[in-house]
């Protein structure tokens, strides 16, 4: 059931970040100079895991809420030897009802108090998808911040890792002055795995939104061939269409259909094959 959820909030934002990266281009890609690179995080409003707790609760279920709650309380009054055991309880409830701002939070007061690499990781993945598809750019931009810092920490833990290497390159891209900075990044991982399907997957929405629309084909289709998926496949007809390529369109759009099995992106979806038929 809570895969479920998770799979219907992921589905049913495709289509306003579809809308959202076609919209904005990426700054820096063509002719400009280099900038700062991290936004940092204090670029945006100061934004703490107790307001994010709070924002993160509304639409939950009253039960819900007072589990949270009571672990939340449960943290306050745990001692230093007790402290990482209720995080990783608290993380668990977020991760469970697919909140990954506070979720960020919780990895990062983790990392803290257990300097590990992979506490850093999971927060930057946390704040970097709490981000995604966020409509208040201010706490989109504040995320973002954080999501460069967690990763940049995890880098000088293990500077090896690929999904840490992808992480920051996304992260560069979305909310700095330096996107170029974080294409080169995820170049250097697929470089060195062809088949990093976050990476390709990266690559593949920023060339979308330089309208780059034949690479990101050829980078959709590495993603779908390894991990097929609804969004993915979205993204694949999408591309396909604004090339032309109708026929093509058409069957990733009915691929990303039978895979989401979500009403709201199936009506979307069929209203496009439609057009597209005519």
């Amino acid at each position: 059931m809570q895969q479920r959820t998770k799979q219907v909030v992921a589905v049913t934002s495709i289509v306003i970040l579809m809308g959202f990266l076609l919209a904005q281009p990426i700054k820096g890609l063509v002719n400009e100079e280099k900038a700062g690179a991290a936004a940092g995080a204090n670029a945006g409003p100061q934004i703490t895991l107790e307001s994010v707790s709070q924002q993160a609760k509304q639409g939950l279920n009253a039960s819900i809420i007072k589990e949270i709650s009571d672990i939340e309380v449960q943290l306050q009054r745990a001692a230093d030897s007790e402290k990482a055991s209720v995080l990783q309880q608290l993380a668990t409830k977020w991760d469970d009802v697919n909140r990954p701002a506070p979720l960020g939070f919780v990895y990062e007061e983790l990392a803290k108090l257990d300097d590990q690499f992979d506490h850093w990781l999971k927060a930057g993945d946390a704040y970097r998808a709490a981000y995604t598809n966020l409509q208040d750019t201010l706490m989109a931009r504040a995320l973002n911040g954080y999501a460069i810092n967690a990763y940049e920490k995890a880098l000088e833990r293990n500077a090896a890792s690929l999904d840490a290497k992808t992480g920051l390159g996304s992260a560069y891209v979305s909310g700095t002055n330096n996107p170029m900075a974080g294409i080169s990044l995820l170049q250097e991982v697929v470089k060195a795995d062809p088949n990093h399907v976050e990476a390709n997957k990266s690559l593949g929405l920023f060339s979308m939104q330089s309208r780059q629309f034949d690479r990101a084909i050829d980078r959709f289709k590495t993603v779908v061939s390894l991990q097929p998926d609804a969004e993915s496949y979205f993204y694949l007809a999408t591309s396909y269409e604004n090339i032309g390529l109708k026929h093509e369109a058409i069957a990733a759009f009915e691929k990303s259909r039978d895979l989401a099995a979500d009403p709201t992106l199936t009506q979307f979806i069929n209203r496009k094959i439609d057009e597209l038929s005519k």
